[in-house]
């Protein structure tokens, strides 16, 4: 597999197959990556909505009204469509759910490395809260993270993709109770197989010069 050659392939589509589905071993496979997506200090502040009806797709859809109706479709006639939301507050139960996730799983050595784990861990959060005051910000940073790892994921198992910040978040938000369980929608992600109507598959792929949006040291 040759990473340079799918980032060069990708691009956002602009029109889906409805008629065409994913195999469900592939939503699966892009599950699991986004299962496994890193984030700061280990904080998984998110939580991956995934739409595969079209009842579940129409849900998603109600964030796409007015000044956003043009992400309908996308949202509508795609296979699958993913919400990634984060989180509005980083709570104690969350943090120690995650720490007692890491000891079940083998990560500490001792009582010493699970203590310190928890000290760099609850700085860094401490730090976003009290003294740059950005936690939310933050968090939603840890989504983007899970959304470059979807993407990519997707560009290497042939899967076509639209990540979307046009949509209502507030309407979805009531839509899906979210905030009452302590979420809020950040980006949605249709996945699919690309139309003939696609007009954005037949365009070359256009970046800046490598040699001047990357400096060697």
């Amino acid at each position: 597999m040759n990473l340079a050659s799918l980032a060069s392939q990708r691009y956002t589509t602009k029109a889906y197959d409805p008629a065409r589905r994913i195999p469900q071993a592939t939503i699966d496979e892009l599950l699991a990556m986004l299962h496994q997506a890193p984030s700061s200090v280990n904080s998984q502040p998110w939580h991956f909505v995934v739409a595969n009806t079209e009842e579940g797709k129409a849900r998603l859809a109600k964030g796409t009204h007015g000044n956003y109706a043009y992400n309908q479709p996308k949202v509508m006639d795609a296979s699958h469509v993913i919400l990634i939301c984060a989180r509005t507050e980083l709570t104690e139960a969350h943090l120690a759910q995650v720490l007692q996730q890491e000891q079940n799983d083998g990560r500490f050595r001792d009582a010493e490395a699970r203590a310190a784990q928890f000290r760099t861990r609850q700085g860094y959060v401490d730090l976003h809260r009290f003294e740059r005051k950005d936690l939310q910000h933050w968090m939603e940073k840890q989504a983007y993270l899970a959304l470059g790892t979807l993407l990519l994921g997707a560009a290497a198992l042939g899967v076509d993709a639209t990540p979307m910040e046009g949509f209502d978040a507030v309407a979805l938000d009531a839509e899906l109770g979210l905030r009452e369980r302590g979420f809020t929608s950040v980006v949605m992600v249709s996945l699919g197989h690309r139309s003939e109507k696609d007009f954005n598959a037949a365009l070359p792929k256009s970046r800046l010069p490598a040699e001047q949006v990357i400096t060697a040291l």
